[in-house]
Parts: C-alpha cells; sequence; structure tokens
C-alpha cells in the first residue's frame, strides 16, 4: 500500500547550521546543543581528522581535511552558517583559507569559527583589554595572542593549563577553569576574561565567574555558538550563559 503525504520545510524552516567538530573534541557539542535548540533550526555536525597533541603542525594538517569535512556537510538544501570549531586550528590556518575551504561545498554559507567569534564578540561588548586563559602550550597560545593584538585586542594577563594532550584538556575540571579565568580576571586592567578551546569546558561556570570579578567571560563554545545564530539572524537573548547572550545590540 502506498501511502499519502505532502512535505514542508523540514527540520531547518527557519536554518540551517553545519558545524565541524574536531575528531578528539570531546565537549563542544554537549556545550552547544541547548543553544542551538530552537525550533525551526537545524544543526548538522561534521568530523574532521585532528591528532592527539595539539601543535602548530597538527593543527596545520587540518588545512587539508577541511574541504573534505564540509563536503561531508549536507548538501541537498543551503547552509546558511558553517562554523569550523577550533580556535587554535583557525588561528594557525587562518579565517580566510578556513572560508575557502568551506565554499568549495557549500559556496553561499556565511563562516565563522571561535577565535574570529571572539573577536566579533569583543567588539559586540565594546571590550579591548583581556585575560586570557588557555589550554594549550607556549607557541600555540602565542599565535593565538598574536592574532588577538592584530586585530586591536590587548592581553593584559595571560594564564594556561600547558597541556598538549585533547583528552587531557577534555577533563579539565570546570572548577579549574572556574578559579582560572577569576585569577586572570582579578587583573584591574582586564576588561574581559576569554577562555579559549572548545574542548576545554566553561558553561557551567561563565555565569558564576562574571558574578566573582564583575567583567564579562567569552569561552570559545560561546562565542562561537553566539556569533553562528548571530550570522544566521536567530535570537541570541538568554539561549546560552554570560553577558554576550544577554546583552541586547
Amino acid at each position: 500500500m502506498k501511502l499519502p503525504f505532502s512535505t514542508d520545510k523540514g527540520a531547518a524552516a527557519k536554518a540551517a547550521l553545519g558545524l565541524i567538530v574536531l575528531q578528539s573534541d570531546e565537549s563542544m557539542e554537549a556545550e552547544l546543543r541547548p543553544v542551538f535548540d530552537q525550533e525551526g533550526l537545524a544543526l548538522y555536525h561534521s568530523r574532521i581528522p585532528s591528532a592527539a597533541e595539539v601543535t602548530e603542525e597538527t593543527l596545520q594538517q587540518m588545512e587539508l581535511d577541511l574541504p573534505r569535512a564540509a563536503a561531508l556537510l549536507p548538501g541537498s538544501h543551503p547552509l546558511d552558517v558553517v562554523g569550523y570549531g577550533c580556535t587554535s586550528g583557525a588561528t594557525v590556518i587562518g579565517a580566510d583559507k578556513v572560508a575557502a575551504a568551506i565554499h568549495t561545498s557549500h559556496p553561499g554559507a556565511r563562516t565563522t569559527d571561535p577565535i574570529t567569534a571572539v573577536i566579533v564578540a569583543c567588539n559586540y561588548l565594546k571590550v579591548r583589554k583581556l585575560g586570557f586563559v588557555t589550554p594549550y602550550v607556549a607557541e600555540v597560545s602565542e599565535a593565538m595572542r598574536a592574532l588577538l593584538e592584530l586585530n586591536g585586542l590587548i592581553v593584559s594577563t595571560f594564564g594556561s593549563f600547558e597541556q598538549i594532550e585533547e583528552t587531557v584538556v577534555a577533563r579539565i575540571s570546570q572548577q579549574s577553569v572556574l578559579e582560572a579565568v577569576c585569577a586572570v580576571g582579578e587583573n584591574t586592567e582586564v576588561e574581559a576574561v576569554f577562555a579559549s578551546c572548545t574542548n576545554l569546558r566553561s558553561f557551567g561556570i561563565i555565569d558564576k565567574a562574571e558574578a566573582t570579578i564583575g567583567k564579562p567571560v567569552i569561552s570559545s563554545n560561546q562565542a562561537l555558538a553566539w556569533h553562528m545564530l548571530t550570522l544566521a539572524g536567530l535570537p541570541t537573548h538568554g539561549k546560552g550563559p554570560g553577558r554576550l547572550f544577554r546583552q541586547q545590540a
């Protein structure tokens, strides 16, 4: 028996978003899931090969794998926004090259990545002097710091967990992240604190940290989710933690 049916706009009635997740990432999807839980919004994931250790060499390798990872996202209908979920990778590869790789399969999509999103978020919140927390080894942290400063931001205070292994980063406790953010954010010159890395869990402590230091706290996952929603023209207010999701334009 052949059954009758009708069609509608599908799960992406309002917007279709793509997210490229590192093979080694264990944190981003869980943190972002509630943010994108909106009627008519569809979020599609693809994974990209990534090394167990974070170095400039392993990050640069992802430039070669990005086109294929992007191609694995649905292409039957245009995607509105595609995000590449690696702060350090986007820093080393460059936002323009990330966008070009994504556009090989999704030429009409707007693109973003965590470091680009953080820069946009700082402008949105009108902050310039940052406290900077990373889990990375020195060479990766320094490359990111240079990029932030190239875009007009000032890193007033810096601290790192100095970890090279992704599996360790994914298991750094949120209490440790809270203590690190507050320690860096206590500096009177700091206007906001940026906690970098999509594998570093932060959503559970952002509001508490902001209440403690009285300043905005921006994380890689938070900024990426906020910027993806913004680029898609979707509401952001109250959809995630922190002042970034509370402040009206």
